[in-house]
């Protein structure tokens, strides 16, 4: 077991991250969305699971809830994906006097924005990925990043960050 600090709040386990590989109860959710129910799902990532036989066993390890929530919406077949955040917008250079807003982003400006670590790790990496692998995942798709606040605006268009493949 690796116990380090945490940022000056005590100290806290260190677990493996894997990336989610399959949604286990997707067919339930499924089922709920055919019936018309609002289903909230994924929000802490999800339980990690590992399958032996029939079985499936519990592992120390955390599943990030941006790549669960775009796997559940791949495997819902959805046309769109938000992530929500605490701002209103993705910025590069953010909290830099040059820090620039995006509204819209295409694969390419993404890909060379993650290699020039314009996100943060733990922050808004994992959501711009997540949104990225949804909206290549097929052809039409498209992701939103914005607030809570400001969901509604960016679903019509009017602020967030779109990423479209």
């Amino acid at each position: 077991m690796i116990i380090v600090e945490d940022s000056g709040r005590g100290y806290r386990r260190v677990v493996a991250s894997p990336k989610p590989q399959d949604i286990v109860e997707i067919d339930t959710v499924k089922t709920l969305l055919e019936a018309g129910e609002i289903v909230i799902a994924c929000g802490g990532g999800g339980i990690p699971v590992v399958r032996e036989g029939n079985h499936l066993r519990g592992v120390g390890a955390v599943i990030d809830k941006d790549f669960a929530s775009s796997l559940m919406a791949e495997k819902i077949d959805a046309d769109s994906f938000v992530v929500l955040t605490a701002v209103e917008k993705v910025a590069i250079k953010f909290g830099t006097p040059e820090q620039e807003w995006l509204s819209e982003l295409t694969i390419d400006a993404t890909n060379k924005y993650i290699a020039d670590k314009e996100f943060a790790e733990g922050s808004m990496l994992p959501k711009v990925i997540a949104a990225m692998n949804f909206a290549t995942s097929k052809s039409g798709r498209k992701a939103l990043i914005t607030s809570l606040e400001k969901a509604a605006e960016g679903l019509s268009g009017k602020t967030g960050t779109w990423i479209r493949s």
